[in-house]
């Protein structure tokens, strides 16, 4: 992956003139004044682990493993937040590692967590490294050293269990190699987040990823039948029936704790056959209200297809959803539906479900835009981050963000983060979409552009703070599926309130009795 950016270097793309101009007369976007930097003139702080601890980490995971060279650590600096970026591009390496260890299985991951916490070294767990709200970055003074855990080397598909439909992985598997492992058993997990070219399965339990085919596969945390969990303390083996009464699921403290709890060595997940065909659509709705209340009417009566999405009027004016065509979107709001039909299954039914959706959408005076739409939104669908780069690189700082809430309180939740985007930033592009529903309510996505400041890191934290505070007081959740990390933290513990925090802080206390594990992430 780029390491001042997202992705294969070689799908970077410089934005059309066009829509450079429109930036600047639009927002007064202009071009940086100084040049990002390189890879070789990112300031490092020295290494400050020992010799003799880096010594003792080779004896565990083997010299090889054990990496402390400039690119290693400027590559496991961060993750690939908008500010994450600024700050590499600007050549801040302030939050590296002093070094990348690689485990190669459970019993190696154990052994180096004793160490460390012995040793008060913060061990970061790094999958993907596609962190967007600061998991992980350097916790700063009062440790021994930092190391990066990466879990690259464990990579393997370990167990398919067919005839109970579960999958067992190790965590580094990246999501387009588990789809290809699955494939070759006619299996899929159906777990596809924009996110999905780089994440890691460790990273999407770690941070309750959901992923675009929500609606007819569920979030990833659905998917987590049991798990095996690393600690200083010893080792925590989860999820023995596919649903049990026998206490609290303790699962759930594990999904979504982003490392501060201990690191996850093994998956063993939920599968689906693969579909026989993949098929997508567009439908232009009149406006974001009326789109909602279709989305709500679609998850209320049952008619789900795989994929729901939603723009709102200025996203789709834009045409964000359709990155390949960005500039030329059109009126009313884009609503984009992919539908399956299962493997095995009646053609006919599925073409049923689609008419069901269709009456549903026609009668909320949806019109029908045909496949081209949709089509072309599944070939961009993971081309925004590579967007996001070339606005960068133009002077624009655009960043994301996103929460949720019940339908009944929807409304109030959009209009609030909206006004306090605009109260923060003066005069922003905002869009937003929803891409993620249940019975109960929705997800919503917003981005944000703006012309970068003389100093848009803080330019986007002031926006952030107010956009939190928008998001708590409305009563919407501070993270759907991006996680808390340390952008999230101080709202996520207004969402829990003191007792939910302490209770957090005693777990950590259980299995982290040195606090080594991700210092700073989830809870402070």
């Amino acid at each position: 992956m780029l390491w001042s950016g997202w992705g294969d270097p070689a799908k970077a793309r410089d934005l059309p003139e066009e829509i450079t101009r429109l930036l600047g007369d639009l927002l007064g976007v202009r071009a940086p004044a100084e040049p990002a930097a390189t890879l070789e003139s990112v300031r490092l702080p020295p290494v400050s682990l020992a010799p003799r601890l880096l010594t003792a980490l080779a004896g565990l995971v083997g010299a090889a493993n054990v990496d402390t060279s400039r690119e290693a650590r400027v590559r496991h600096t961060r993750g690939k937040s908008t500010p994450d970026l600024l700050r590499l591009r600007a050549g801040d390496g302030a939050d590296a590692p002093d070094a990348v260890v690689r485990p190669g299985g459970h019993d190696e991951v154990t052994e180096v967590l004793r160490l460390c916490s012995a040793e008060r070294v913060a061990v970061i767990p790094f999958g993907g490294g596609t962190s967007v709200v600061g998991g992980l970055a350097s916790p700063g003074p009062g440790f021994a050293g930092v190391i990066s855990l990466d879990l690259g080397r464990m990579d393997r598909l370990t167990g398919v269990d067919a005839e109970s439909m579960i999958a067992t992985f190790e965590p580094g598997v990246r999501a387009p190699e588990a789809e290809r492992l699955l494939a070759a058993h006619g299996l899929t997990l159906g777990h596809f987040p924009q996110s999905y070219e780089y994440a890691t399965l460790g990273g999407f339990a770690a941070a309750r990823s959901s992923g675009q085919a929500s609606a007819g596969y569920g979030r990833f945390d659905d998917m987590v039948a049991g798990l095996t969990l690393a600690t200083p303390a010893g080792t925590l083996e989860l999820g023995r029936a596919p649903k049990s009464a026998a206490g609290p699921d303790l699962r759930q403290l594990v999904l979504g704790s982003e490392g501060a709890f201990g690191v996850i060595t093994s998956l063993r997940l939920r599968v689906r056959r693969l579909p026989a065909a993949r098929g997508f659509e567009g439908w232009r709705l009149p406006d974001f209200g009326t789109g909602a209340a279709a989305l709500r009417a679609l998850a209320q009566g049952g008619a789900l297809p795989a994929v729901l999405r939603l723009s709102d009027e200025t996203e789709t004016m834009i045409g964000l959803a359709r990155p390949d065509a960005i500039g030329g979107g059109d009126t009313g709001c884009l609503l984009i539906a992919g539908h399956e039909t299962p493997a095995g299954g009646s053609a006919a039914l599925a073409e049923a479900r689609r008419a069901e959706v269709a009456a549903v959408l026609a009668g909320l005076g949806g019109v029908p835009l045909g496949e081209e739409p949709g089509e072309s939104w599944a070939r961009g669908r993971f081309e925004a981050p590579y967007l996001r780069d070339s606005l960068l690189a133009a002077g624009a700082t655009v960043e994301t963000l996103e929460t949720a809430g019940f339908w009944s309180g929807l409304p109030r939740l959009y209009d609030a983060v909206r006004l306090a985007l605009l109260g923060a930033l003066g005069t922003p592009l905002v869009m937003c979409h929803i891409s993620h529903v249940y019975e109960t309510g929705a997800s919503l996505y917003f981005t944000v552009v703006i012309a970068q400041d003389g100093d848009p890191v803080a330019q986007w934290e002031r926006a952030k703070r107010a956009a939190n505070e928008a998001i708590v007081t409305a009563g919407g959740t501070i993270s759907h599926h991006h996680g808390v990390g340390r952008d999230h933290r101080d709202a996520h513990a207004a969402e829990v309130g003191p007792l939910g925090s302490a209770i957090l802080r005693a777990v950590k206390a259980q299995v982290d009795p040195a606090g080594v594990l991700n210092p700073g992430a989830l809870i402070a």
